[in-house]
C-alpha cells in the first residue's frame, strides 16, 4: 500500500433525498433482513481484481458469521452495483439506501484499487465498504465514545490532496454524532475494520487507531448479533 493511498479516506455518502435530519431514521431502516439474499453486481473492473473483491466481501457472511448472502449476478437488476471510477473515491451506501439509488448507478465504488492493489490494501477497503453495505456506521461516530477532536487539524488534513473535502463533507464523514437512540453499537473499538485511521494530532486527549485490515473481534460478535441464525 502506497502512503498515498493510506490517507484516503472512505466517504460515507447518503441517498438524494436524504437530509441531515432524516439521518438517524434512515439508520433504522438500512438494516437488510436476516436471511436476506442480496444481489451484487460489478458495473466494470478487471475480472481478477472483481474476484478478489468477491472472496474477500464474503468473509462478512461466512460460517457463523452475518446470517445473509450476496448473490453476485453478471447481468440485471442488483442491490449493490460495484464500480472502480479512479479519482471518486471509495464509498457506498448505508445498508437498504442502495435500493433507494437508480438502478443503473453505483451504489458502491472503489477509487484507488487496482489489479496492482496489494492484498493488504484491498482487504482495508473491501472489509470496511462492505460494512456499510451491510448497515454498519463508521466506528469513530459511536456514539459510545465521542471522540475529543482537534477540528482544525482534521480540516486542514482532509481539505487537502488526496482526499479534498469540502467543510459539509468533514462534517459528515468525522464531525457528526448518531443520536445513541438510533443505532446499535458495542464500546468504540479502534480495531474495528469501521475505524478511520486517527493520527494523535486529530484529537485533543491524545486517542489515537492505527489502520486495520482484519475484521475484529468485536465486529465478528457484532455482525453475529446484527444478523442472527
Amino acid at each position: 500500500m502506497t502512503e498515498n493511498n493510506a490517507r484516503h479516506f472512505c466517504s460515507l455518502v447518503l441517498p438524494p433525498q436524504a437530509t441531515e435530519k432524516t439521518r438517524a431514521a434512515l439508520l433504522k431502516e438500512s438494516k437488510w433482513g436476516v436471511g436476506d439474499r442480496v444481489t451484487v453486481r460489478f458495473l466494470e473492473g478487471d475480472p481478477d481484481l472483481r474476484r478478489r473483491v468477491r472472496n474477500v466481501a464474503e468473509e462478512w457472511t461466512g460460517e457463523k458469521m452475518a446470517n445473509l448472502s450476496f448473490r453476485f449476478v453478471d447481468s440485471g437488476p442488483a442491490d449493490i452495483r460495484i464500480g472502480f471510477e479512479q479519482g471518486d473515491g471509495s464509498w457506498s451506501y448505508l445498508g437498504t439506501q442502495c435500493r433507494q439509488i437508480p438502478p443503473a448507478e453505483r451504489t458502491m465504488n472503489y477509487g484507488w484499487l487496482t489489479s496492482s492493489s496489494s492484498d493488504d490494501e484491498l482487504r482495508r477497503v473491501v472489509l470496511h465498504e462492505f460494512g456499510h453495505a451491510l448497515g454498519l456506521i463508521h466506528e469513530h461516530q459511536n456514539p459510545n465514545r465521542p471522540i475529543a477532536w482537534n477540528r482544525r487539524a482534521v480540516i486542514a488534513d482532509l481539505s487537502g490532496p488526496p482526499n479534498n473535502w469540502d467543510p459539509a463533507t468533514i462534517e459528515h464523514n468525522i464531525f457528526k454524532r448518531y443520536d445513541p437512540r438510533s443505532v446499535s453499537a458495542t464500546p468504540t473499538d479502534p480495531d474495528s475494520i469501521m475505524m478511520y485511521p486517527i493520527p494523535a494530532r486529530w484529537t485533543t486527549d491524545g486517542f489515537s487507531a492505527d489502520l486495520n485490515s482484519e475484521l475484529s473481534d468485536t465486529d465478528k460478535e457484532f455482525i453475529r448479533d446484527a444478523y442472527p441464525w
